[in-house]
């Protein structure tokens, strides 16, 4: 074919060249390669293979209608084409997205790549939580805010919550702008990674104490599974450091609590919730630490496995990669952790080229990961590539958090447009919601759909996310199977509702 093409273009240019009229034959020739080039590319892409039947079509025409006219309004006004642009701006104007909305709607499988910490929205935290009886505060003198539980008035330097509202009507403002990055602060938009990291942990110390009193983590574990139901997600694998809770007696709980909470939980919510199909944990202890930690990691997570066999899903380790130490310095401790558990590493969420950082992809491919959260840095390894479609393993991709956390800025230059383009096993997930205002997938979904892929990608892309939520989840083959069934009763209600609301 590209031998023909090219005659074609040498015989085009002769033509040109002595002002000869191009015949007929010779031009449809010309556009029907052309033709055959782009649909080849298209089947190439994620999801290009399935075949839509008619219901499907109707769908989907009218999603490519929305879709087109955001896409011709940001041609003619590129700083409205809002998929391209920083989140914290883009954010109340994807909300009046039809395409959006839709995708609100679509039966998205599982959140695959999540962390506990960040999967409440800051609305349910601050109007929630923060109004409970026993809450103290504590404020630096930089103005980090810390809240706790405690009995009575442990005294200085705490005070009662309700009292710092009284006395001082900013309290409130500043306590919930401490619970986002998405504060009325546009240096954030402009900082450097570490810059905006260090704000990131600063959200964690100020949330640690409060969701950690045990009978608020119970409720604060129950809305996360209900924000994710409420976005169409019917299943999570989430990350846990497996903080100690404790309670207004001076309790600390050990880690075995922590986890028979959620369990706990979510058993609960399935009886209120039973068309939601589980959670399972992924263990995710801080990164920065030595090996013979890891080696101890192991041990905890054959506990939590042998106690809790169907609620423990693997191992991971978590926090900023670039000045973390890399994977290869746990190596020893990760290859036996191989025997016992799967593992989902995080790896290459960085800029980096040939630096520690970066080569954790390297780690995490011979260690045969289950899936790869973030893996930014891929396509600077094109043997990872390989081996990653050779060993199947699942691609946890978070455009908005990437984005957030200064990797790139205008997401239709984020890495993995190559991999959609290219059919690897991505997944879509959400990272750290909560802590740029967002909920669920949908959000992350919306860009991806929009600034990631295609214009040409249309409603086959969004159904194999979904599938690639579940085939790249831990669940086992049978739990997958009756998933896959159950998310086709969820597909033919939303096709119905799309239809039924374009009519309305």
């Amino acid at each position: 074919m590209y031998q023909r093409l090219f005659a074609y273009l040498v015989f085009v240019g002769c033509c040109y060249a002595l002002h000869l009229p191009l015949p007929p034959d010779e031009l449809n020739i010309y556009f029907n390669e052309r033709r055959e080039l782009l649909k080849k590319s298209l089947d190439d892409s994620l999801g290009g293979h399935l075949v839509l039947n008619n219901e499907e079509r109707v769908v989907n025409e009218i999603l490519e209608r929305w879709r087109n006219e955001e896409f011709d309004k940001g041609v003619k006004n590129p700083s409205e084409f809002w998929a391209s642009q920083h989140f914290f701006n883009a954010k109340p104007h994807i909300e009046k997205s039809k395409v959006f909305r839709i995708i609100q709607k679509f039966p998205k499988g599982a959140s695959l790549h999540s962390h506990e910490t960040a999967l409440v929205s800051a609305d349910y935290i601050y109007y929630n939580i923060t109004f409970r009886e026993n809450i103290y505060a504590m404020e630096s003198e930089s103005g980090a805010i810390t809240l706790k539980f405690f009995k009575q008035h442990p005294g200085a330097p705490w005070s009662p919550i309700a009292h710092l509202r009284q006395i001082d009507r900013t309290f409130g403002h500043r306590l919930k702008e401490q619970m986002t990055l998405m504060r009325n602060n546009t240096a954030l938009l402009h900082s450097d990674v570490n810059t905006i990291w260090k704000e990131f942990q600063h959200i964690f110390d100020t949330m640690k104490s409060l969701l950690t009193y045990k009978p608020v983590f119970k409720d604060y574990f129950y809305q996360a599974l209900r924000e994710q139901y409420e976005d169409n997600i019917k299943y999570i694998e989430f990350r846990s450091t497996l903080p100690l809770l404790y309670d207004l007696y001076g309790t600390v709980y050990d880690q075995e609590e922590t986890v028979r909470v959620y369990v706990e939980t979510t058993k609960e919510f399935m009886d209120d919730y039973p068309d939601f199909w589980g959670a399972k944990l992924i263990f995710a202890p801080s990164r920065f630490t030595n090996n013979s930690v890891v080696e101890h990691y192991a041990h905890v997570l054959s506990r939590l496995d042998e106690e809790f066999p169907n609620f423990i899903a693997g191992f991971d380790l978590v926090g900023q990669e670039d000045p973390g130490p890399p994977l290869k310095d746990f190596i020893p401790s990760l290859l036996k952790m191989t025997k016992q558990s799967r593992l989902f590493l995080h790896a290459g969420e960085t800029l980096s080229n040939g630096a520690k950082t970066d080569e954790n992809l390297i780690d995490a491919v011979l260690l045969n990961a289950t899936r790869i959260g973030h893996a930014y840095a891929i396509l600077k390894h094109p043997e990872v590539m390989k081996k990653v479609k050779e060993q199947n393993i699942g691609l946890e991709i978070c455009p908005i958090s990437n984005q957030v956390l200064g990797l790139v800025s205008d997401l239709r230059n984020h890495p993995a447009n190559h991999l959609i383009a290219n059919n690897y096993p991505v997944i879509i997930t959400s990272d750290d919601p909560s802590l740029w205002g967002a909920k669920g997938l949908s959000y992350d979904w919306y860009v991806a759909f929009m600034a990631m892929s295609s214009r040409h990608s249309d409603i086959r892309l969004l159904k194999q996310l979904a599938y690639n939520s579940i085939l790249y989840s831990s669940m086992d083959l049978y739990a997958k199977e009756v998933a896959l069934k159950r998310w086709e009763n969820d597909w033919r209600t939303f096709l119905i509702q799309v239809r039924k609301d374009e009519i309305l």
